[in-house]
């Protein structure tokens, strides 16, 4: 039986001090990100003891759904309707909730916290989630003044990122050694869903820098069209499926192209050299903020560069000549991200659990 496949009425793991239910948004079109952030707090909670349950839709993205099952947690597909899905939450019993969500309205979340003590992840304006904790792991955001509700906790900035095990052991502070020719690895969240790979690796082609590129494509369609691109002379095109040891992948690279999403600080993490295209609306305060203090090199908006991706050319073959540069924002993105995010949010809620 697979974890999703287990009965809503379970008591907790054994030695388990509790349970935290999880509801975060995933899909083909919304991505793996929200999964991915989940995970890596939920790791931290399974260490210290709690079982963990998810409710999200997982069919579509398999991927995702490996990353929850390989851990053991279940999950279970949301209802159809609001109040189903507090109801389904409340029956699981949980010791608190935490929802990850662009998608639901105030009322779930007033639902949630009613069952129990809620963590909301949000980026940017938490407006209508109202918890008892809002966490934005983002850049600068502790800088933002958003008004806190009476009764309400927030955690804000890199500080809190959450990293995924898999990325803290693969995590390496000594120096990078580089190959000849660059190693260069382009990924753009666990679904594409904005396309980013069609127009970023044709873009690194037409550098015409040699390099050996990996190209990770979520679905057959994707795989198809960045197996279309033909590569120039004295470069290398391999497109491969996602897997479980991207982040070794990640260290491994000398260049590292990806969206700015919620891997960015993953990416930084593992001190890799990257260059960040902004995919979304709301990714566009974070790469902002990552492309002013210099620790990625912008590519621009997508948006754009579907008209003409010549800046993207540029920024990536001065970054793929430049070994220094290469070199600076391997050290400054480590430097931002200690790996203890997950750790310091665990320790807020079970502070807020135990009344201190």
């Amino acid at each position: 039986m697979s974890p999703g496949d287990a009965p809503l009425h379970v008591s907790p793991s054994a030695g388990a001090t509790g349970r935290v239910v999880v509801r975060c948004d995933a899909g083909p079109r919304l991505g793996v990100g929200h999964v991915m952030r989940c995970v890596a707090l939920s790791e931290e909670f399974a260490a210290r003891g709690f079982d963990v349950a998810f409710v999200a839709d997982l069919a579509d993205v398999a991927w995702a759904r490996a990353q929850v099952e390989d851990r053991g947690f279940r999950h279970l597909p949301p209802p159809s309707t609001y109040a189903e899905e507090v109801a389904v939450v409340a029956r699981l019993r949980p010791a608190f909730v935490v929802v990850d969500s662009y998608l639901l309205p105030e009322e779930v979340y007033v639902g949630m916290r009613g069952v129990a003590p809620t963590l909301a992840v949000v980026d940017g304006d938490p407006a209508g989630r109202p918890a008892d904790l809002w966490l934005d792991q983002n850049i600068g955001a502790e800088h933002d003044n958003w008004p806190v509700p009476d009764g309400t906790q927030r955690l804000a900035g890199l500080r809190y990122a959450l990293m995924r095990s898999e990325v803290l052991d693969a995590r390496e502070p000594a120096a990078h050694a580089e190959s000849d020719p660059l190693r260069v690895l382009a990924f753009f969240g666990g679904t594409d869903a904005f396309g980013a790979g069609k127009v970023l690796v044709p873009a690194l082609v037409a550098t015409r820098r040699p390099f050996e590129l990996r190209a990770v494509a979520p679905s057959p369609a994707v795989r198809a069209e960045l197996e279309s691109v033909l590569p120039s002379p004295g470069q290398l095109l391999e497109v491969v499926a996602p897997t479980t040891e991207l982040s070794r992948e990640v260290v491994a690279a000398d260049v590292v192209v990806s969206a700015a999403g919620t891997s960015s600080w993953e990416l930084l993490c593992l001190g890799a050299a990257c260059a960040f295209v902004c995919v979304a609306d709301n990714q566009a305060m974070s790469y902002g903020r990552a492309v002013g203090l210099e620790v990625a090199a912008g590519l621009g908006h997508l948006s754009s560069l579907r008209q003409s991706p010549a800046q993207a050319v540029r920024v990536l073959g001065e970054l793929l000549d430049d070994r220094a540069e290469r070199a600076r924002l391997r050290a400054a993105g480590q430097a931002l991200i200690d790996g203890r995010g997950r750790a310091r949010v665990a320790d807020t809620v079970l502070s807020r659990l135990s009344g201190a």
